[in-house]
Formats: C-alpha cells, structure tokens, sequence
C-alpha cells in the first residue's frame, strides 16, 4: 500500500517573495529551532540556464529520522534520513517545482514529495499557490506484515504534515521580512 495525500496553501504574497523565503528557508537563523528534524543542508550541483531564465539545483537533506515501531528499530537502527532535493525554478514562466525522496531507508520506506509554487489563479501579481503532493510507501513490509506497513505509513504522515504546517510559517514568517526590508529602501 502508497498513502497520498496533498496540501494546499495560499500565501497571501507575490511569486517572487514567496520563493526567495521558500530558499533561505533553511539558512534562515530562526529555522533550526523550528524545524529542529532538519540537521543538515547543502547543495550538491546547481546550474543557470541564462537564455530561458531556468534555475535548477541539486541539494542533500539530512534529517533525524521518526520513531519507528519497535519491532523496526532493530532492522533500521538508522537515526538520520539522507534525502535528495531536486529543484527547477522557470523565472519566465513563474514557476518553482521541488521533488524530494529519501536516499536512504528505501529498502524499508519510499517518500516521494512534490511541491509546487505558481501564482495564484485569483490574483496573479499579489498571491501564490503552493502545492505539496506526498506519497509514502513501504513495499517491502506490506508484503510481509499489512497492518505494521499501514501504522509506519500513517506516522509518517502526520510527522510530514506536523513538519509543512511548519516549514508554512517559517516562509510566511520570512515573506513578512522580506515586505518589510522592500519597504524600508
């Protein structure tokens, strides 16, 4: 069995605010109390593309792992998560996409999650859509024991959701910052 689930998010400022806060996320002093799960960043690759305005990068995420159930301690004693973070920013297009999965853990449990950033439909200069669709899978452990596979699945999620309702105010919070510094210069 796969649980999907999506979230939707209207911030209430332009494209380009929202994304400029949805980078400096992570670098941001105010984060690491916030998202303390998170341990580690860095940028693996990113390119410019300056002929169609297309940014694309390449980021590892560390990040300290959910309590498991007890009986999967023992198979995945595991305390960090790499995760892998491929994003590709369309400047012209006004258009962030970011793909995240785990690296590590995969025999156990797949993540997959995808969000977006556009302008919002109603008010293209003044608002921005984000979407975020996760899909979280463990394979290998449904095979052998449903119900078990079913319970990491669902604890997951909630952590995950408990994390973007999170990771929201910290670019709300960032985005509020960013409005004040343009309007002081």
């Amino acid at each position: 069995m796969v649980l999907t689930y999506t979230q939707e998010h209207v911030y209430e400022h332009p494209w380009d605010r929202v994304t400029s806060a949805a980078w400096r996320k992570f670098t941001d002093p105010d984060t690491a109390t916030v998202l303390s799960h998170i341990l580690d960043v860095h940028t693996l690759s990113r390119h410019l593309d300056p002929v169609r305005g297309v940014y694309s990068s390449t980021r590892s995420i560390t990040v300290r792992s959910p309590t498991l159930p007890f009986i999967l301690r023992h198979v995945a004693p595991c305390p960090t998560i790499l995760c892998l973070e491929t994003a590709l920013v369309d400047a012209p297009r006004r258009s962030m996409e970011i793909v995240s999965r785990n690296v590590s853990l995969r025999g156990l449990i797949e993540v997959e999650e995808r969000s977006s950033y556009r302008p919002h439909p109603e008010r293209l200069e003044q608002w921005t859509a984000f979407r975020q669709e996760t899909s979280i899978g463990c394979k290998p452990l449904a095979a052998v024991a449903s119900a078990l596979a079913e319970n990491v699945e669902h604890r997951c999620a909630e952590r995950f959701k408990q994390n973007s309702v999170k990771g929201r105010e910290i670019i709300e919070r960032i985005c509020k910052y960013l409005e004040a510094e343009g309007s002081n210069n």
